[in-house]
């Protein structure tokens, strides 16, 4: 759920030193909807860019059927108070020209029904607001971008630096609850105190090149008669959603989530060479954030959750141990979920946004920090040897039971990725599938890679 009618100012220091800020947010329903160019304009000369665009969560955020349902049943819990709050990042431009709230307005124009449009983004040319939709957006026939250099037939341009900086997405991506105070959301937060932020490693660096560990520049041009670059930015905007990406058959889109996920996290796991039947036996597994440079899990922090599978085995199959594993309702049994969990009034966990009051508990791993946990179990006497250790660390964009609520019973089967898997062998060797500690070297070459490209620049 997102963004608020009435703005609570978040003040950082920023790692790179610098603050962008001077505009005051725009309030709802001070522009009109014919001040924004539609898509369809902007594609005549920037085909490959829209065509990137086309698909993304940016491009879905406002038809993403979970986010519509979960919209549409806050409205009706809060007889409308959160209508703006969460459509003000959703679908911005219709929340700026009045035209949403409500939030099932038939009649809401092209150029408002875009979702994270092209002329919206690149109509924001600073923020005082880090936050919460804290943009200062002002559409005319100037558009802001990352050039000092460009030229346009049809439009003006001009250069903001504020579209080379994490602030500019962090006017999105760091939510607190409008009344309780609770931070949703603390995906620029996450990224300002870490180590990415330190080494001034943006999240454009990330999510806007075609490299998914590490920085690869992109030339081209960014349109039409535009001068050929070192790099331009990719707009597939990839993060984690492989589950509505999944239903609205947005395939390229969905396969980047996967390989970003596959990429974010580091398995490993620490086994004893022998055990006597009989024996206690301690696995130590650790995951490490190694391609991430914000919590894992991150975004809509109540639902996603990560945990690792555990299944121990002997050569001929028969089970020891497990844990991770789901139950006929697709609840993850005996395992440690890797998640933010938020309390409402009465202190009882809560699932809806609207009714969180506080934090219970948030054990999510911070870019390159690492988590571990044990897991105990004895050798049976009758095993057969080697013993098998398989261990999976897997994610869901949102648990089963929470989209059975939402949407007709079983209507989606939320997907399961499979981010790392490492196996290993008790008294005698096992191939592992996995690749251990090579996610760390690649995070490692990574932000070295881009501090060193943007130096260059």
């Amino acid at each position: 759920m997102r963004i608020i009618a009435i703005f609570l100012i978040f003040t950082f220091v920023f790692a790179c030193g610098e603050v962008v800020a001077e505009a005051s947010p725009t309030e709802a329903g001070t522009l009109s909807h014919e001040d924004f160019t539609s898509y369809s304009t902007c594609n005549r000369c920037h085909a490959i860019t829209t065509s990137q665009w086309e698909g993304s969560m940016h491009y879905h955020a406002f038809d993403d059927p979970f986010y519509k349902e979960e919209l549409k049943l806050a409205s009706e819990k809060t007889n409308g108070s959160l209508d703006v709050f969460c459509t003000r990042c959703h679908i911005p431009a219709s929340v700026v020209s009045g035209q949403v709230p409500p939030i099932n307005n038939p009649d809401i124009s092209e150029e408002a029904a875009e979702g994270v449009g092209c002329d919206f983004c690149h109509s924001v040319k600073e923020s005082s607001e880090i936050g919460n939709g804290g943009y200062a957006v002002t559409p005319s026939e100037t558009k802001y971008g990352p050039f000092e250099d460009s030229e346009s037939a049809f439009h003006e341009a001009q250069y903001s630096e504020f579209y080379t900086k994490s602030e500019y997405c962090g006017m999105c991506h760091q939510i607190t609850h409008p009344t309780s105070g609770v931070v949703l959301d603390d995906t620029y937060q996450a990224w300002s105190e870490s180590p990415y932020a330190e080494e001034k490693v943006q999240c454009q660096d990330c999510h806007m090149t075609p490299g998914i560990t590490e920085f690869e520049a992109n030339p081209g041009r960014a349109g039409s008669g535009a001068p050929k670059r070192d790099h331009i930015s990719v707009h597939n905007f990839a993060g984690a959603n492989v589950f509505v990406t999944g239903i609205l058959d947005e395939d390229d889109h969905k396969e980047m989530a996967i390989e970003r996920l596959q990429e974010a996290a580091t398995l490993e796991i620490d086994i004893p060479e022998n055990a006597q039947p009989g024996e206690e036996v301690a696995i130590k597994v650790s995951i490490t954030n190694s391609g991430a440079g914000h919590n894992l899990p991150t975004g809509l922090t109540e639902a996603r959750q990560m945990w690792t599978q555990v299944d121990i085995k002997d050569s001929q199959g028969r089970k020891i141990y497990n844990s991770g594993n789901l139950d006929i309702n697709g609840t993850i049994e005996d395992s440690i979920v890797y998640q933010a969990i938020y309390a409402d009034a009465s202190g009882e966990p809560t699932l809806k946004l609207w009714e969180i009051t506080d934090v219970i508990s948030d054990n999510r791993i911070a870019p390159t920090s690492t988590a571990t946990e044990i897991h105990n179990f004895t050798i049976p006497t009758d095993a057969t040897n080697p013993i098998i250790v398989d261990t999976k660390l897997l994610y869901r964009s949102a648990p089963q039971h929470l989209i059975d609520e939402l949407f007709e019973q079983k209507e989606y089967e939320v997907p399961i990725v499979e981010m790392e898997s490492v196996k290993g062998g008790i008294n005698g060797e096992v191939e592992s599938e996995g690749t251990p500690g090579f996610g760390s070297v690649v995070g490692l070459i990574a932000l070295l890679t881009i501090y060193l490209f943007r130096r260059n620049m």
